[in-house]
């Protein structure tokens, strides 16, 4: 078996596309030059790597474990890029760096721009995710540092704490709700929301609790941030659900009216979370120890 690194690239652009067509293209390369690689290294392994469906190809049992080993090596090459390049003027390292909703708008913005500025030859690739996928892209190899719910299981990742996300009601100041100092979920099921969109990892996340409760949301529409979920319901046009912080800054005339989740999961330690602290590359390490201020 004779992988070289654009076998490894090609074989996960294919699986993160779903298609050999639009991984090929990724991959920079022709579709039968794509197809002639996947061929050889089925041959070399004398078992499909792929399984075509309706939805696209995903891949065998032993399509993940090439899968799985193609993203420890790669990620082994581009930590070694990375602490080379420290050493070449403009040569930059790229973290990769998965999160959810709250910790991406709310708490990561200031505290990133702070480390960017103070370390000017690393990019930072920020993707917002539910947490059970950031805890899987950090096991798998595919993110280096993840920003998740404690309220997920995340196995052998070490663990440090980063801030706490407590969600909140929001609604008008003329809602029969508004002085209201606490509730549940349950309680304003019945209620028009609006909402986040819908590829929002918080809005997914919302939902999950929803139909958990056997009592599916409605929502009168989706908008991109949470200012405008608030400017929104500042309106009168429904209900909405934020973080608190959110709904601290916004301020709108003549004002949105704040009110307690005492569902158990609206209160969320967020964590950092990676595989090895002590193996990470330094740029990786450096920006672990800023976030959890240690």
């Amino acid at each position: 078996m004779r992988f070289d690194l654009i076998d490894l690239r090609l074989f996960l652009h294919i699986l993160e596309t779903g298609s050999i067509t639009h991984g090929a293209a990724r991959a920079n390369m022709s579709l039968p030059s794509a197809s002639a690689r996947l061929r050889g290294m089925e041959d070399a392994l004398g078992m499909p790597l792929l399984e075509r469906g309706r939805r696209g190809v995903e891949s065998t049992p032993t399509g993940d474990t090439l899968a799985h080993h193609a993203r420890l090596v790669l990620g082994q090459i581009e930590r070694m890029q990375g602490e080379l390049g420290e050493h070449q003027e403009g040569r930059k390292a790229c973290i990769r760096l998965w999160t959810n909703t709250a910790a991406i708008t709310e708490f990561l913005p200031a505290a990133i721009g702070l480390f960017l500025r103070d370390h000017p030859n690393v990019q930072i690739d920020l993707k917002e995710r539910q947490s059970s996928e950031t805890v899987k892209a950090v096991l798998s190899g595919a993110a280096e540092i993840g920003i998740i719910s404690d309220a997920v299981e995340h196995g052998a990742l070490q663990t440090f704490p980063f801030a706490i996300d407590k969600l909140v009601l929001v609604t008008s100041r003329d809602d029969a709700l508004a002085t209201c100092r606490r509730t549940t979920l349950a309680e304003v099921a019945d209620r028009e929301f609006i909402g986040l969109s819908a590829d929002s990892a918080l809005q997914a996340y919302l939902g999950e609790r929803a139909l958990l409760a056997g009592q599916p949301l409605s929502f009168r529409t989706h908008v991109r941030t949470f200012d405008a979920v608030c400017c929104m319901v500042d309106q009168g046009a429904g209900v909405g659900i934020v973080p608190a912080t959110a709904a601290k800054r916004y301020r709108g005339t003549p004002g949105i009216r704040t009110i307690e989740l005492t569902d158990s999961w609206a209160t969320r330690q967020l964590l950092i979370c990676m595989r090895d602290l002590n193996a990470m590359a330094r740029p990786e390490k450096a920006l672990v120890r800023h976030l959890a201020g240690i």
